[in-house]
């Protein structure tokens, strides 16, 4: 009998598990510049990112942003980076979503637990979404459950996902039946959870601020009139929150951050407002990003250090950042609701 049979036969005997694979946006290996470049020549050649023709962003992007941005971009990432672990905080963050998961599972799902394998990807960058699908495939899972960590969906980050993990079973004999987790932007369960955590954050501060800002990660406008379904379910996710909160609109407001571009996008614009908090004698606010499951660049640098410089420098005074959700035990309550939820009818 020849060897690959044999094989064959042993991947069928240890089949019968179910993979768990998280999957955030993803971070560059190192700070310097040309770990930079290779980071981003991956993340802004993905035409779910930039929708622009090929022909017109090939060169601007090999020609101007990839010579320019990966030096300006190291030294931002160099300011969040993790340094004992020598990682971006993305990665250190997703990777204890993971390993908390497993924990968490273990103990609600009991004996059934052993069927149950948890892993973890980044869509642009390392581990790669392929090589852990066939790490979950090389354990027996036959069945493989994606949950991209995004609560409110777009084609530029859940779609991208998607598309990654299709391209590598395209490449497999043998393909593990696949489910996709659904957005859970409107769930009260995530509501509840970033309400809480915020609470408790707000509760440390020295000073109570005058406005809070929720930050969502902006997208083109174009995009949105193509039909994307994610400034409505940012709205959903803000409204829900004021009301639990129980704040008025013109204190608890809803702002776009992170564009990229000369193309217009969705507003209001993060930084504008808190200009314009600034500029009207606002002294204190508070900033939260409940899009992100986890603190990264654009948490830590743009919004607690980039933003707070706005604020200040236009005369406020007193500005917090809010954390995300990240592994604490409300953002992992969450992440555990959706994957419990998802796993139905396969455990």
């Amino acid at each position: 009998m020849s060897s690959e049979i044999i094989q064959s036969q042993n991947l069928l005997a240890k089949s019968g598990k179910v993979g768990v694979l998280l999957v955030n946006l993803g971070t560059p290996e190192a700070t310097d510049y040309w770990s930079m470049r290779r980071y981003l020549h991956e993340f802004l050649s993905d035409r779910r990112v930039i929708e622009t023709p090929r022909w017109l962003w090939w060169p601007i992007l090999n020609l101007i942003i990839l010579t320019v941005r990966p030096g300006r971009k190291g030294k931002d990432y160099d300011i969040v980076w993790n340094k004992e672990k020598n990682e971006g905080p993305l990665k250190t963050i997703t990777r204890s979503q993971s390993e908390k998961l497993a924990d968490m599972l273990k103990k609600s799902l009991g004996e059934k637990a052993q069927s149950v394998v948890v892993d973890w990807a980044m869509r642009y960058g390392k581990p790669p979404i392929e090589e852990r699908i066939q790490a979950l495939l090389d354990q027996g899972c036959d069945r493989v459950l994606l949950v991209p960590l995004y609560p409110q969906y777009s084609a530029a980050t859940s779609a991208t996902v998607c598309d990654h993990a299709f391209r590598a079973l395209m490449k497999m004999r043998w393909q593990p039946t696949v489910r996709v987790a659904h957005p859970y932007y409107n769930d009260p369960v995530y509501i509840d959870a970033l309400v809480s955590a915020m609470k408790k954050d707000l509760a440390k501060l020295t000073f109570e601020p005058e406005k809070i800002l929720v930050s969502f990660h902006g997208v083109p406008e174009s995009y949105i009139v193509k039909g994307d379904p994610y400034y409505e379910q940012c709205r959903v996710t803000w409204q829900m929150m004021r009301e639990k909160m129980g704040w008025p609109e013109d204190r608890f407001m809803m702002s776009f951050q992170s564009r990229f571009g000369t193309e217009e996008w969705v507003k209001p614009y993060t930084d504008e407002t808190i200009k314009g908090f600034a500029a009207s004698g606002v002294k204190s606010m508070a900033i939260v990003a409940p899009g992100f499951t986890a603190d990264c660049l654009e948490t830590l640098e743009e919004l607690d250090g980039e933003n707070r410089h706005y604020f200040e420098e236009g005369g406020g005074e007193n500005y917090a950042f809010l954390p995300c959700l990240n592994d604490r035990d409300e953002g992992m309550n969450v992440i555990e609701t959706v994957v419990m939820r998802e796993l139905q009818g396969w455990l």
